[in-house]
């Protein structure tokens, strides 16, 4: 008998690389489904966050935003962006609902592609824009007290007494002795030295 010769026939090494081959081929589609998952999740953050802002824009309005559909372009982490925002009114009065939708403008599919992101947010006229109070307002246009029906109160629980704009007086609440200042007059009762702030004016 002959004895057979030591290695691998041509059917085995056959066999073997098409093992490989689909190994291959399966760790191949893994890594690029993993990459394209992290490049959608990438791009949908990016799509949220530009939603996000468009609401936070409208929020800060001085002025409700009118009814209806507006879009635009923008660009955003290197890429450019299509949003669009559609404002309707709530069941709530004064009160408006908010819909932003944001897609990738920079694809082959245009306005055409998916949308990444719809926000859903709401904006009401409860809250005004913040205004200036008329004490700082006078005390702006008077800064040495010279307007006689205005009085800037101390601050109560430091040492001193008196008063900073007006005809007012102020007692302090903590020891020392001073005198207020501005126009007004004052004086301080207590036993710390040396000179005390404002009192609480009255």
């Amino acid at each position: 008998m002959r004895a057979r010769a030591s290695g691998f026939t041509l059917v085995e090494v056959l066999v073997a690389l098409v093992i490989v081959a689909v190994g291959m081929a399966v760790l191949m589609s893994a890594m690029g489904s993993a990459a394209d998952t992290t490049a959608y999740l990438r791009d949908k953050t990016f799509a949220e966050w530009i939603a996000l802002n468009e609401i936070a824009v409208v929020r800060l309005g001085t002025q409700l935003p009118p009814q209806g559909k507006t879009e635009g372009d923008l660009d955003y982490a290197g890429r450019k962006w299509h949003w669009e925002q559609t404002v309707s009114p709530l069941d709530f009065p004064g009160m408006l609902r908010v819909d932003v939708k944001v897609q990738p403008a920079d694809t082959s599919a245009g306005k055409n592609a998916q949308w990444l992101a719809i926000i859903t947010g709401a904006v009401g006229d409860a809250v005004s824009p913040p205004q200036l109070t008329s004490l700082y307002l006078d005390y702006q246009a008077n800064p040495q007290g010279t307007n006689p029906n205005t009085t800037l109160p101390g601050t109560k629980g430091r040492p001193g007494t008196g008063t900073t704009l007006g005809g007012g007086t102020g007692i302090g609440t903590s020891p020392g002795t001073g005198t207020g200042t501005g126009t007004g007059t004052g004086s301080g009762t207590g036993t710390n030295p040396p000179s005390g702030n404002s009192g609480g004016g009255t």
